[in-house]
């Protein structure tokens, strides 16, 4: 399934793609997706949905995040062997996990904010995973059962604020809009090999990320279940899973984002984001 939440920002409703890329309405099954609605036992219960007898919506508007909140919002840090090397770093022997606040969640197709004073604002194309199934010390090979599907990320970063502020990376991470997720959660019956899918960003129509999912250090199951040990995973938890090279903190001479550019974000099989950057007011 294809799930996406359609309407304006805080009044979105709950919807599924059909197989000729229509828009059905999901209100009379799902509230909302978030949480328990997205566990893998709710997404089963969606399966069983008829759905040539949903609503068709003729015209959806605006596409929101494919998640309306999330009880956490985890990254993982350097995880794409070329992007440790574009930016000087040593591969790292554990995955690196961080947060961004889950108040930085956004649409796949809002404009994406550039903070008050920012000079090194950068893009960075990731696979999400999200959790459908509470995980507590679990093992790789049962990792992958506890994910309820994939979508696109683009986890936007503020390399001052990450890097040379001090503290942790989060505050470089976090910003309002620095999270675009969507269009789509896929469930992950559709994504047979998560560590087959390619990846890119344009931007302003010049292709400056383009990999695959092969080159991450740490696959999807082995994250999970590494960070199983360290927390609970709950159902709706989201995972970006690193950015592969590319980014414009590594270019020579670095490249930033002003007001005005535009990207275009892309997940082999999870669909196509576009922004466009403006500034704080």
């Amino acid at each position: 399934m294809k799930l996406l939440r359609y309407g304006p920002a805080g009044q979105e409703k709950p919807g599924m793609l059909d197989d000729e890329g229509r828009v059905r309405d999901l209100s009379a099954h799902v509230s909302d997706f978030a949480g328990e609605s997205v566990s893998i036992e709710a997404l089963d219960k969606l399966r069983s949905v008829d759905v040539s007898s949903l609503p068709v919506v003729e015209n959806p508007g605006r596409i929101g995040a494919c998640l309306a909140t999330v009880p956490n919002f985890f990254c993982i840090g350097l995880n794409y062997a070329k992007h440790a090397a574009e930016t000087g770093a040593e591969p790292p022997k554990e995955p690196i996990i961080f947060n961004k606040a889950t108040s930085s969640l956004s649409g796949p197709f809002d404009p994406v904010v550039i903070p008050r004073g920012s000079v090194k604002s950068d893009w960075e194309v990731e696979l999400g995973v999200v959790i459908g199934k509470t995980a507590s010390y679990i093992t790789e090979a049962e990792a992958l059962s506890h994910v309820a599907g994939y979508c696109v990320i683009n986890d936007m970063s503020e390399r001052e604020y990450q890097i040379e502020r001090g503290g942790t990376w989060m505050k470089g991470k976090s910003a309002p809009t620095f999270g675009p997720t969507g269009p789509w959660l896929v469930t992950a019956d559709e994504i047979p090999d998560p560590q087959k899918l390619a990846l890119s960003l344009k931007l302003n129509g010049e292709t400056v990320q383009d990999s695959n999912t092969d080159d991450m250090i740490f696959g999807v199951a082995e994250i999970v279940a590494y960070m199983s040990n360290f927390m609970l995973l709950q159902p709706g938890d989201i995972i970006a899973t690193g950015t592969p090279s590319g980014v414009g903190m590594g270019m020579k001479p670095q490249r930033f984002l002003k007001p005005g550019d535009v990207m275009e974000v892309y997940v082999e099989g999870l669909g196509t984001q576009k922004q466009e950057t403006v500034a704080a007011e």
